[in-house]
């Protein structure tokens, strides 16, 4: 079958996600067929650079072979039993290395990334309340931060497009300043920024610790912020301060965790250790949903208890399901076997040297880079520029999905440095090309 088969199958079946459905009609879907290394083929032949790892989940690469032989393997012998009352393998080991990984005990498996926001949110405040603490049931979050869509996460979500419009549904917490980078004011470093926003933690937790249970970011990075990055001294201020007011600290590491920062998990370049940490996305590769929130064995023994109520009682179905852990392990063990974060060093410098002229690029303003991570914010008076962008890049055979203004680029490790020659090329020739056609539309929302 076509494209245009699968696309007109698809419009009248499929209700996609973080999209008005109504732009298809100017803007129709991608039908993929398959999918190898850094590359998806739609039913038509085209080939398309995957840039954004498929929403950042995509790790090593499309159709990586080590992990789809674990797959395979474990297919032979288990596909899924309930992990209530009952415990397998891969599991078991998983749960191990992570805990090895990170210093933190027992791992708690769901099904995505905003099931990890849920997770770490009800079990900081359940901790409190083992404890006694009943009164420990707000949380803090940075301004701009994303952590899921679920009525739990928009809670600790602040991007109106995604919570506005269910304000009523969401008990709303506490918000303080962001230590992005971008807003330095002159003469002012990130350091500077970093250390400014954690005075303004400070102030916010003398004034609310004793009502508030956690606080929750995103470590280095906040992804639907426009990749907002930030000083690694923010993070040592915000473990210190959590210390000090007795505060637990949620990293949600969904996003940058396994590399992509340029560490395995971005609190290490800090030398923090969180109280939670959530991992998502990554964790398999790409190849099944699957996340995991570790804490500390003292926030563990808060809930071990002859009386039911003071349980986890949080469940999902396919929680930690075999072949999804399985997939996870099959990323560890490349990730060190291969000592990827030590070779995504060498590959992400080369890489910047190659983007050198993009970020030279006189409608680029903040261009940088964070591990396997590149973003930069285009100053255009296009009030279409996420949707324009985007489509401008699908026609040269690139994915990306800019964030308003902002274009940024997460590619899979297994990038070739003439893959992302082409990718820059592909990037400026976008940029010059709207820019000829300055004229715009009318303001759209971003695209997440």
């Amino acid at each position: 079958m076509s494209n245009q088969q699968w696309l007109s199958r698809s419009l009248a079946a499929v209700w996609h996600p973080c999209t008005q459905m109504k732009r298809h009609e100017r803007f129709p879907l991608v039908p993929i067929a398959s999918a190898e290394g850094a590359w998806l083929t739609d039913f038509d032949g085209k080939r398309y650079l995957d840039a954004i790892s498929s929403w950042w989940v995509n790790l090593l690469g499309h159709g990586h072979p080590r992990i789809k032989a674990a797959i395979t393997r474990q297919l032979d012998s288990l596909e899924h039993v309930m992990l209530a009352g009952f415990t397998h393998r891969p599991a078991v080991e998983l749960a191990e290395r992570l805990g090895a990984l990170t210093g933190l005990g027992h791992a708690f498996f769901g099904s995505d990334g905003a099931s990890a926001t849920e997770i770490a949110l009800k079990m900081s405040f359940h901790a409190w309340k083992n404890l006694g603490r009943v009164e420990k049931n707000r949380f803090i979050s940075l301004e701009n931060s994303y952590h899921g869509e679920t009525v739990g996460a928009l809670a600790v979500t602040d991007v109106p497009l995604f919570s506005a419009t269910y304000a009523p549904l969401v008990r709303q917490g506490l918000r303080v300043p962001t230590p992005d980078a971008r807003g330095a004011a002159p003469g002012e470093t990130a350091a500077d920024v970093a250390q400014r926003a954690a005075r303004a933690l400070e102030a916010c937790l003398d004034a609310n610790a004793d009502s508030v249970a956690a606080l929750i970011l995103e470590p280095l990075v906040q992804g639907a912020a426009g990749m907002a990055m930030y000083h690694p001294d923010y993070l040592r201020a915000a473990r210190a301060l959590c210390d000090r007011y007795d505060v637990h600290l949620i990293a949600d590491e969904i996003a940058v965790g396994f590399g992509r920062s340029g560490t395995l998990f971005a609190c290490e370049q800090a030398g923090i250790r969180p109280d939670f940490l959530c991992l998502s996305k990554g964790i398999t590769g790409g190849f099944l949903p699957l996340s995991c929130v570790l804490t500390r064995d003292e926030i563990y023994r808060s809930f071990y208890s002859d009386d039911i109520r003071h349980a986890f009682l949080h469940s999902h179905s396919y929680t930690g399901n075999p072949l999804a852990c399985a997939a996870a392990l099959a990323v560890l063990d490349t990730l060190q076997d291969e000592d990827i974060i030590a070779v995504n060093r060498e590959r992400s410098a080369r890489f910047g040297a190659l983007l050198a002229p993009l970020a030279a690029h006189g409608a680029v303003r903040h261009f940088r880079q964070q591990g396997m991570i590149w973003a930069f914010d285009v100053d255009t008076p296009r009030g279409d520029f996420a949707q324009a962008y985007f489509a401008a890049m699908l026609e040269r055979g690139c994915l990306v999905r800019p964030i308003g203004t902002t274009v940024y680029f997460m590619p899979p490790y297994c990038l070739k440095d003439e893959e992302m020659a082409m990718l820059g090329d592909a990037a400026l020739d976008a940029l010059d090309a709207l820019g000829r056609d300055a004229a715009g539309s009318a303001p759209q929302p971003a695209l997440p």
